[in-house]
């Protein structure tokens, strides 16, 4: 989850809310975000079974009032996150999203769900496989070696390993998506 070049939440929040807010309600005149209209928004056609589970999990774990629609609000909030938010930030909303049964703990099973799942949406060839960085992962942070990685486990093991902590961020870079939000907005002004 990088961050968009030279973007600042200064900016995100001054510059651009209006057109984020236009964009948001023009996609969405009701001002709910259900997960078909997420799909359409972010513009993810097509999926498999898996693709589509892991975007389900995505849209629930920006849905932080659970009532099934993102609304303007959470939208922001997600946006905040996917570009500016701090590491210990993001670190626990990967954690959300890699406990898909909501446990508390993520098994080998669950992440590498995700993991092929963010290989199929992001369409381009890792360094490494699905299955060879969930053995990394799990390998390395794994250190009672009971399967899980509670919450603590995962964001100490993480932060201590440079190098999970540089696959995991580029594994989970969503800026191609804002990218094509910021593309689609400039195509919208250009026709107004």
């Amino acid at each position: 989850m990088g961050n968009s070049p030279g973007m600042s939440v200064k900016e995100l929040s001054a510059c651009h809310s209006h057109k984020w807010y236009r964009k948001f309600m023009t996609e969405c005149p009701s001002g709910q975000l259900t997960f078909y209209e997420f799909k359409k928004f972010f513009g993810l056609k097509n999926l498999s079974e898996t693709s589509n589970e892991y975007v389900k999990t995505m849209f629930k774990t920006f849905d932080i009032n659970d009532d099934g629609c993102i609304d303007f609000m959470e939208y922001v909030a997600a946006l905040s996150l996917v570009l500016k938010g701090g590491v210990q930030q993001k670190l626990r909303w990967y954690f959300k999203l890699f406990d898909v049964d909501g446990s508390g703990c993520i098994d080998r099973e669950e992440l590498l769900l995700i993991f092929k799942a963010i290989e199929a949406i992001n369409g381009v060839d890792q360094e490494f496989s699905a299955e060879e960085l969930t053995d990394m992962v799990f390998n390395k942070i794994d250190v009672n070696g009971d399967g899980e990685l509670s919450l603590d486990e995962f964001i100490e093991g993480i932060q201590a390993d440079e190098v999970l902590s540089v696959m995991l961020t580029q594994s989970l870079d969503l800026t191609h998506i804002v990218s094509n939000i910021y593309t689609d907005m400039g195509s919208e002004q250009q026709l107004n």
